[in-house]
C-alpha cells in the first residue's frame, strides 16, 4: 500500500530533525515574503533581502524534496 504524501510529510516533520527544521524555516520564509508583499514600495535593501529569502526558501524546498524522494524509495523497497 502506497503511503499518502501528506502522511509521509507529517511523519517526517515529526520524526526527522532536518526535515522538521526545513519545514519551520519554509514557513518562516513564507511569512517574511508575505510581509514584503504587503508593502507598497520596497527599498533596494528590502529587494535584496526578499530575493535572498526566496533563494533560501527554494533551496530548503529542494532539500525537502530530496528527503521525500529518499524516504519514498526506501518505502518502495520495503513494499516489494
Amino acid at each position: 500500500m502506497e503511503m499518502d504524501e501528506n502522511t509521509l510529510i507529517e511523519q517526517l516533520t515529526a520524526g526527522d530533525p532536518e526535515f522538521h527544521r526545513l519545514m519551520e524555516e519554509h514557513h518562516r520564509y513564507e511569512q517574511q515574503l508575505e510581509a514584503f508583499t504587503k508593502l507598497r514600495y520596497l527599498t533596494s535593501e528590502q529587494e535584496i533581502e526578499k530575493k535572498q529569502i526566496q533563494k533560501l526558501k527554494l533551496m530548503g524546498k529542494d532539500r525537502m524534496a530530496e528527503i521525500l524522494k529518499h524516504y519514498k524509495s526506501r518505502l518502495g523497497r520495503k513494499e516489494s
